[in-house]
């Protein structure tokens, strides 16, 4: 079998027709292996065998390409027909789904924060399915509408949080010496974290998918207990 040419593979490479779709996915597979940081139009660029000034066609500058990236993913999450009769299962299952995407890609979480209104085509269909499942469980629409941009808020929040010490941006053994400190700190006094030092232990021990769930859970009951409309007997 006849060696391939080595520059083969990069001139079949240069010969793909440029969109923003496939820069857009070239992106995605760049985060998949590395972090939001990485993902430059550069780096794009050359892992499509082409200039930087080639992409400009198609998107404007990085923070454009870093909100494609979002709105893409985005559309990949469920969007169920609105059930009034288990609008609460919907909205806690919508959470999740968003939280292992959030999390699957490293940093992604860090645009949904950073972006003011994100208005691509899948974030406002998604929007859409979430608003829809709020006032199908009968809540007012200003409720809904400042539930869905808390929940949207509290789940990019967690991500990042999760993200950043699933990155190795926060050392275990650092944290470990650090709590230990903490620790050394309020034992010395007593008296004055009588609290801390009788719970603290919980909030270490707990998991991240016990606080998100815990969160999940207040944030529903506050919504069904405060606003939810009283359904007369039948």
């Amino acid at each position: 079998m006849a060696a391939e040419w080595p520059r083969s593979r990069a001139a079949a490479q240069q010969r793909r027709v440029l969109s923003q779709d496939l820069i857009v996915d070239t992106a995605l597979e760049l985060l998949g292996k590395g972090s939001l940081d990485t993902v430059s139009m550069r780096r794009v660029a050359q892992e499509l065998g082409t200039g930087p000034a080639s992409l400009y066609a198609h998107v404007s500058n990085k923070e454009e390409l870093h909100e494609l990236m979002l709105d893409r993913l985005l559309g990949t999450l469920p969007r169920p027909a609105p059930d009034p009769g288990r609008w609460t299962e919907q909205v806690v299952e919508m959470a999740r789904a968003q939280l292992a995407m959030l999390t699957s890609y490293p940093g992604i979480a860090r645009v949904g924060l950073e972006t003011i209104v994100p208005a691509g085509p899948n974030a406002l269909a998604y929007g859409e399915a979430m608003l829809a499942v709020l006032r199908a469980g009968g809540l007012p629409d200003r409720v809904a509408v400042l539930a869905f941009d808390t929940l949207a808020l509290w789940c990019a929040a967690f991500a990042f949080e999760l993200g950043a010490a699933r990155a190795g941006d926060a050392d275990p053994a650092q944290i470990a010496a650090r709590g230990k400190e903490i620790g050394a700190y309020m034992a010395a006094r007593p008296a004055q974290f009588p609290n801390l030092l009788g719970v603290g232990q919980i909030l270490s021990e707990a998991t991240p998918e016990e606080r998100f769930e815990f969160g999940l859970d207040v944030f529903l009951a506050g919504l069904v207990g405060a606003f939810q409309p009283r359904r007369p007997a039948t």
